[in-house]
């Protein structure tokens, strides 16, 4: 019997043991209640019904409470035997998705998969991806990171990715078109720059502190992020919502992913610049397949693909982020 704890009953096991209950026995229960009584069972199992009526009388003693009352031919669960039954039905599903991950392991299936995700992709798409791999990915873990496009390609040539999807494919990797999401120059609805007419300059550009979301590494004129990157005073933060907010302010401008900031452009919180170059920057984001299997993916990676795939040709993409054509293996993606 379990000791009181602060008024409490523990009734945890003082250590480690093996169970006494076998999962046979639990299955005995199960079909005894499923199939309406001993006979029933007796012809599902294919076993006589005296060794279904002394594994379940075995299975009792054994528990120490009574989980069938004998009505007649009928067999009815107690109340502890109900809440012990539905226990039970979690310890006999777990014992069967043990077997198909080992079944799926013996056919090459990868007991994980490494994913890096640029900071562009939508988050709710991947979310609704994993939600389908994880009902028929075999018991197969994700490990799932969001990593700037400056540290994708050390990882990827570390071989410590298995799929990355980034908007930069580093030489000597294949990298296949998934969908391109739009950067929009807004700034606040009473910023100055608003009063410098049609056409933005950018020379007018450089004349107004510019808010830029990067990692550090990334030096070039346009970074991985699909920002330009103008002469001039600059605020370089991190975090999205800290580049929101600073724009919201009136501190300056930014490039910012259009699917984030919709809302905020609907209602007027954000406004688009015209720029004389256009006010639209587009970046495509690629699936690149690293690890030791680059060339020839195993079984679990190619299917959370398939699984991308399809969630982005279903058309739940959100607005200001477009699909891209899926190529045939006889097409040449980017290298």
């Amino acid at each position: 019997m379990g000791q009181r704890r602060n008024g409490w009953l523990d009734i945890r096991p003082a250590g480690p043991r093996t169970p006494r209950i076998s999962l046979k026995q639990w299955r005995v229960l199960h079909a005894v209640v499923d199939h309406g009584g001993f006979a029933q069972a007796s012809e599902f199992l294919h076993l006589s019904q005296s060794a279904i009526s002394y594994t379940i009388a075995k299975l009792q003693e054994q528990l120490g409470v009574p989980l069938l009352q004998i009505d007649g031919r009928k067999a009815h669960l107690t109340k502890m035997g109900c809440a012990i039954l539905e226990c039970s039905r979690h310890l006999i599903k777990k014992a069967n998705e043990i077997e198909a991950f080992a079944y799926a392991l013996e056919r090459g299936w990868e007991p994980e998969i490494r994913l890096v995700v640029d900071f562009a992709f939508p988050s709710r798409l991947l979310i609704q991806a994993l939600g389908k791999f994880a009902n028929t990915g075999n018991g197969t873990s994700v490990l799932l990171s969001e990593v700037p496009v400056s540290n994708m390609e050390a990882l990827l040539r570390q071989g410590s990715v298995d799929l990355a999807i980034s908007a930069q494919v580093p030489m000597g990797f294949l990298g296949i078109p998934l969908l391109e999401v739009e950067y929009i120059a807004v700034t606040s609805p009473g910023h100055p720059l608003r009063s410098f007419g049609e056409e933005i300059t950018v020379a007018d550009l450089e004349r107004t502190t510019q808010i830029v979301i990067r990692d550090f590494e990334t030096p070039e004129r346009r970074n991985g992020t699909g920002q330009w990157l103008y002469q001039g005073t600059s605020w370089n933060v991190s975090h999205f919502d800290l580049a929101v907010a600073a724009v919201r302010e009136g501190h300056g401008f930014a490039w910012l992913l259009k699917y984030r900031i919709q809302e905020l452009l609907d209602q007027g919180l954000l406004v688009p610049l015209p720029l004389r170059g256009g006010h639209i920057s587009k970046s495509t984001l690629y699936l690149v397949h690293g690890g030791h299997r680059s060339d020839n993916p195993g079984p679990a990676v190619s299917h959370l693909v398939e699984i991308l795939h399809g969630e982005i040709a279903a058309g739940r993409t959100p607005e200001g982020v477009v699909a891209k054509t899926r190529q045939a293996s006889g097409d040449m993606p980017v290298r």
